[in-house]
């Protein structure tokens, strides 16, 4: 195949705030063309029963076992993402049958690399029955069994945006998600990432158990707390944070780190500021400092904590996704349709410098193919 693919990309991360749909057209190297992006949000009941999926899953030790609510979640997931995508063809004029393919990347309940365990709920083969479509799903189980971290996944997406960019010297492109990621790219020869510790997740858990909101809408909390400085420094102590690079992390990994006690406001900032702090963090471990940064995902939505991400990235650059002509809200979900193409054509979805696997690898399953 060497034909452009129109590609619809699915993407539901760590915040569990709902599904991103998002339609490219590549050949698995460039993006040709970008077409329209949607958002499905889960209801209250959906998101409730995805937080017991995280409890539940826990203790697996069987990628393929559905302990707990774990079956009923996986119905959730593929029938929401099912919605999103029917939703968005006819919202946006779009017959299905001019559509190749679909990229599927699931609701991550467990990741484990260390055992060599990643799992991601959804129903691929059900999916690609519902909408009559070739579905690729599953896309970092092959990494993580071939010894790899199987995240992040979408480095080689953000090398293809880059490729287009007018740049000297090195950036990254950092996504905050429920947990924040980096790709570093300097020339089309280095490519470096990995997880840099929370991102939305212990701030979104906090602002819901103290204000019943999913999340701080604009940071808006936060810009009215205190930072307790010597928490984040503490909080910085952690080995991971020093750890060599690729290396990736369980959305609940540091769900042990508490602000119990501090006012909601207090409470917000100063995990606002650790967000912040982890990503500056992983400037020293780089090949050289980057001369920008460029953020994509929910944190690019959060003024308060782009002002604390200058703070301690200076002199490099910070600025929105949005602001390059890219998408902060779609780009994950576009860059799952651009993994899927690269799947079908059996192109390297990780390297060695961003899951920390031995040689660059492909992945995903292909279900209701072959494609035409």
């Amino acid at each position: 195949m060497t034909r452009a693919l129109r590609a619809i990309g699915l993407m539901s991360g760590t915040s569990l705030d709902g599904v991103d749909v998002a339609m490219i057209e590549t050949d698995g190297e460039r993006v040709t063309a970008f077409g329209p992006s949607g958002y499905r949000p889960y209801a209250e009941a959906e998101r409730t029963l995805l937080r017991q999926a995280l409890s539940d899953a826990v203790g697996m030790r069987d990628r393929n076992a559905r302990p707990g609510v774990l079956a009923e979640a996986e119905r959730v997931v593929t029938d929401a993402h099912a919605e999103a995508v029917e939703t968005f063809l006819s919202g946006n004029g779009i017959a299905g049958d001019t559509v190749d393919l679909v990229g599927f990347h699931g609701q991550t309940v467990l990741h484990r690399p260390v055992d060599r365990l990643t799992v991601q709920i959804g129903d691929g083969e059900g999916l690609a029955r519902r909408l009559s479509l070739p579905v690729v799903y599953d896309m970092r189980a092959a990494d993580v069994a071939a010894g790899g971290q199987g995240a992040p996944l979408v480095p080689v997406y953000h090398r293809a945006l880059a490729r287009e960019l007018d740049r000297s010297g090195p950036l990254i492109v950092v996504n905050i998600g429920g947990v924040s990621n980096i790709t570093y790219i300097d020339g089309d020869d280095v490519l470096i990432a990995c997880d840099t510790g929370p991102g939305n997740a212990l701030l979104d858990d906090f602002v819901l158990q103290n204000t019943g909101q999913p999340f701080d809408a604009n940071g808006a909390l936060a810009s009215e707390g205190q930072v307790d400085e010597g928490w984040v420094a503490s909080a910085l102590e952690n080995p991971f944070f020093v750890a060599p690079l690729p290396k990736s992390l369980d959305r609940n990994h540091f769900a042990s780190l508490s602000v119990a006690g501090k006012s909601p406001a207090d409470g917000a900032a100063t995990l606002t500021a650790l967000t912040a702090a982890t990503i500056a963090a992983i400037a020293p471990l780089l090949p050289k400092r980057p001369q920008a940064v460029v953020v994509a995902g929910g944190g690019a939505r959060n003024p308060t904590l782009l002002s604390m991400l200058r703070a301690r990235v200076a002199p490099a650059s910070v600025e929105s996704a949005d602001a390059l002509g890219w998408s902060a809200d779609a780009m994950e979900a576009q860059a799952f349709a651009f993994l899927a193409v690269r799947s079908v054509k059996r192109l390297p979805l990780t390297f060695p410098g961003t899951t920390g696997v031995a040689g660059a690898m492909t992945g995903g399953v292909l279900a209701g193919g072959p494609l035409s």
